[in-house]
């Protein structure tokens, strides 16, 4: 490429990160690493009424959590800040002055009250109200009085806006890396407002001059704004600068029905769908991917994954693959569907490669609040052995429960195996085990098989009733590996209390 990647993920502090807009910033993230380049946060926040309290540092926290932190930003400033919109205000008028002095722009005095009449009437007609080349010359504009009574309204103090004055009569021929072609009639677009006489911008007129003051090279950003494009393009050439090359990313789609994935969707189905816990202004919280439990390399390479792909059946890939292989070209036009089970079935496949120490010391809690004293050692054993069968962490002790305790019951199908010569069996079986020296795994399992082998026992006839012995039911891991950790002692114990329950 020519000149440097410099993409941006521009989110408004209103509320939590969607992971929607996760995705946008990961896709984003992966572009400028790709490409040498940078990634940088834009804290989009022209709209205070809209602000809400912890949002920006939740957006900022979500991002690290995830492993995409921003190279420039709040906290990270580079020679392009602020990167806070609010901190910019000061500089949006200029550009909006230099529209309207440029023919670009105009004055509009409207009163909301005026405008609601006109949007009635059109209504009563069975028509649209549109603000445009349609009207403009009819409403109350610096199209129709004099530059100078204009002056004199803004200098009493009446509210205005300056509206942005769409060109008449013309396709547009744009160019979307994910679309293609993508064409617009501008008799069809309204007259965006672009600045308030407030001195606040509108998100049109804020996002254009500062990607282009902060030499944005590629915008990548989510369908639902491509309506906006051709308005975008026509500012770039109003100001005679060069646009960046856009990419509009495909929606998230709900798992049941039609249309973009949305809180109430994970309300209802019991999945989250922020990164992190968020709490409500009534005091409900929000479930987020990290409380629940979930890896953040699981949940990145199940999002990379949501509207492209890598033109292969891999599906699982670090970060640093994710990197090398992302092309915006492989990213799809239509919407991509979020499937809950297989977001889980990431975490699965991740969370069975986590480390075994690490595994231990999540698990040395709930066993601790359960009242057990165990080593690190012993809990590393345990986790070694069941952690390719959890999802969660909050799993494993529910996949580990009789390494700690004896079972108290018995699944009631696995013992219908519990035969009348079944408790012989057991008292020869115990006979075995405390003849035997080293317990290790490997060597029980030698002599027991060898033991069964001498005396024509078939294995159902011996292995099920033990593994319900030990366990309470036939879960579990290997049962040698049972054996070897619970040690002789409890493990005759526990023979012998299910000879005398069943």
């Amino acid at each position: 490429m020519s000149k440097q990647v410099r993409v941006r993920f521009a989110p408004s502090p209103t509320g939590p990160l969607h992971i929607g807009g996760v995705r946008t910033a990961l896709f984003n993230y992966l572009f400028a690493k790709k490409h040498g380049g940078v990634f940088y946060l834009r804290i989009e926040d022209t709209d205070q009424n809209r602000y809400v309290e912890g949002a920006e540092e939740y957006i900022i926290e979500a991002l690290n959590w995830c492993g995409i932190p921003f190279d420039e930003g709040i906290g990270k400033e580079g020679k392009f800040g602020p990167y806070r919109q609010s901190e910019r205000k000061s500089m949006y008028k200029e550009y909006a002055l230099t529209l309207i002095e440029t023919g670009w722009a105009y004055y509009a005095f409207d009163t909301a009250e005026a405008l609601d009449e006109l949007r009635k009437e059109e209504e009563a007609q069975g028509k649209t109200f549109i603000y445009n080349h349609t009207n403009r010359e009819k409403l109350d504009t610096s199209l129709v009085i004099s530059a100078e009574e204009a002056a004199k309204r803004i200098a009493d103090g009446q509210e205005y806006v300056i509206r942005f004055k769409t060109p008449v009569n013309e396709t547009l021929h744009l160019k979307d890396i994910i679309r293609g072609e993508v064409k617009f009639e501008t008799n069809l677009l309204d007259d965006k407002v672009l600045f308030k006489s407030d001195g606040m911008p509108t998100y049109h007129l804020a996002n254009i001059v500062d990607d282009h003051l902060m030499e944005t090279s590629h915008v990548i950003r989510g369908e639902e704004w491509l309506p906006s494009m051709p308005l975008h393009a026509l500012l770039y050439r109003a100001f005679g600068w060069d646009a960046p090359e856009f990419a509009h990313l495909p929606l998230i789609l709900k798992p049941i029905g039609n249309g973009k994935l949305s809180k109430r969707d994970g309300d209802k189905l019991g999945f989250p769908v922020f990164p992190l816990e968020w709490k409500n202004p009534d005091g409900t919280i929000s479930s987020g991917y990290r409380e629940k439990g979930y890896l953040p390399e699981a949940v990145i390479n199940f999002l990379a994954l949501l509207g492209w792909n890598p033109g292969t059946d891999q599906e699982l890939f670090t970060l640093d693959e994710l990197v090398q292989l992302f092309d915006l070209e492989r990213v799809h036009k239509a919407g991509a569907k979020f499937d809950p089970e297989k977001n889980k079935w990431f975490n699965h496949q991740y969370f069975g490669k986590q480390d075994n120490e690490v595994l231990a010391k999540e698990l040395s809690h709930v066993v601790m609040e359960k009242g057990y004293n165990k080593s690190h050692e012993f809990l590393t054993e345990v986790v070694k052995l069941v952690k390719e069968r959890a999802t969660f962490a909050s799993e494993l002790w529910d996949l580990s429960d009789f390494f700690f305790t004896a079972p108290t019951s018995y699944d009631e199908k696995a013992a219908k195996n519990w035969k009348p010569e079944t408790s012989e069996l057991m008292d020869n079986l115990i006979t075995v085990l405390e003849n035997t020296l080293d317990f290790s795994s490997h060597n029980v399992e030698t002599v027991v098989k060898a033991w069964m082998e001498e005396n024509g026992i078939g294995m159902g006839k011996v292995m099920q009733p033990l593994r319900l012995s030990l366990v309470g039911s036939l879960k579990g891991p290997h049962i040698f590996d049972i054996i070897a950790l619970i040690g002789k002692e409890e493990t005759i114990s526990r023979i012998q209390k299910a000879k005398a329950s069943l």
